[in-house]
């Protein structure tokens, strides 16, 4: 393994968790902030086996895979690893699985120097499982490492925040990222789209590459997308119907709506962000023409606040009707 520990970016990241495995000197606990698809689990995980590798390549630099410690932490099946999320993403992280957390860390590590508790998207927490987890936080034995993971360190409890070492990660420069894939193969056009759809971040990037349905997919829902804006009324009602029995599907939609649309946004107000739906250009440049900016800025604002009300439970079905109704023919 290299000593970016065959990350895509954040080198300075690596750079500061590796100094601290190699010189056994770790903060209690991190948060590890970003955008969904940055890299920040994968961050996590090699850290983790930075922390414990039995047969390390350079202080600090894990084997990658060489020794059980590595191999069974990639997998997420360490006895010393625990990971704790929501059982589904947008849904809730409890207070009873900090708990869990809790009785793990008072344990003292099976095989490894350290116990690592790993909790993916934060941010996902209630207020009883954040309140769990300071309490945790002041607790922690010495052998005991927590991670967190989220959006932001702002957006979780200032005293939870306040008693971990912040690392924010931030996406990379879009022609980065496209060099890194051309560099695994990948075609130009292909690498291009992808850097641009993962919006530089490189785990989404990685996803994207190993998983063409995923972008088979968002190909599927933008042209269904295309053939809404001359839909029916009657027509819109019944996707809207189709779409609202799958609350999880719906999010993933309406997000792939909200990118499209936020790149109308941009081409409107003459700005020169770099598009997310860049083989949708010319669609966007011509509704960008058509609708003008106050329209599309009211349609970004619409779909966020829905993605919003989705996950406070909301009606579904009525939800879509109405964002569908207020589309601009």
């Amino acid at each position: 393994m290299t000593e970016n520990w065959n990350l895509l970016g954040h080198a300075w990241a690596v750079d500061m968790l590796r100094h601290h495995a190699a010189s056994h000197s770790p903060s209690h606990a991190y948060i590890f902030a970003g955008p969904s698809g940055v890299g920040r689990r994968t961050l996590a995980v090699r850290f983790a086996q930075a922390l414990n590798c039995s047969q390390q390549v350079a202080p600090g630099v894990p084997c990658g895979g060489v020794c059980q410690d590595c191999r069974q932490m990639e997998a997420m099946r360490h006895p010393d690893l625990l990971v704790v999320q929501a059982e589904a993403e947008g849904g809730k992280l409890k207070v009873e699985q900090v708990r869990e957390a809790r009785r793990f860390l008072n344990l003292r590590p099976y095989q490894s120097s350290y116990r690592v508790a790993l909790f993916l998207r934060f941010q996902e927490a209630n207020d009883n499982a954040a309140n769990a987890l300071l309490k945790m936080l002041e607790e922690a034995p010495s052998y005991a490492i927590l991670i967190l993971t989220a959006d932001s360190a702002e957006g979780l409890l200032p005293t939870v925040a306040s008693r971990c070492e912040v690392l924010r990660l931030h996406p990379l420069p879009l022609e980065e990222v496209a060099a890194l894939l051309r560099q695994r193969g990948t075609d130009e056009v292909h690498a291009r789209l992808i850097s641009h759809v993962s919006g530089g971040r490189p785990g989404l990037a990685l996803r994207l590459l190993e998983d063409s349905s995923a972008l088979d997919y968002r190909a599927e829902k933008l042209t269904e997308l295309d053939g809404l804006l001359g839909a029916t009324r009657a027509q819109k009602f019944a996707y809207a119907e189709r779409l609202g029995k799958d609350r999880r599907g719906m999010r993933g939609v309406l997000q792939l709506w909200l990118s499209f649309w936020r790149d109308v946004m941009w081409r409107a107000s003459g700005a020169s962000a770099p598009l997310t739906n860049v083989d949708r250009e010319h669609q966007i440049d011509s509704l960008a023409r058509r609708v003008g900016l106050p329209v599309a800025r009211r349609l970004v604002s619409d779909l966020d606040k829905a993605i919003g009300q989705l996950e406070a439970s909301v009606n579904a079905r009525l939800l879509a009707e109405v964002l569908l109704l207020d589309w601009p023919r």
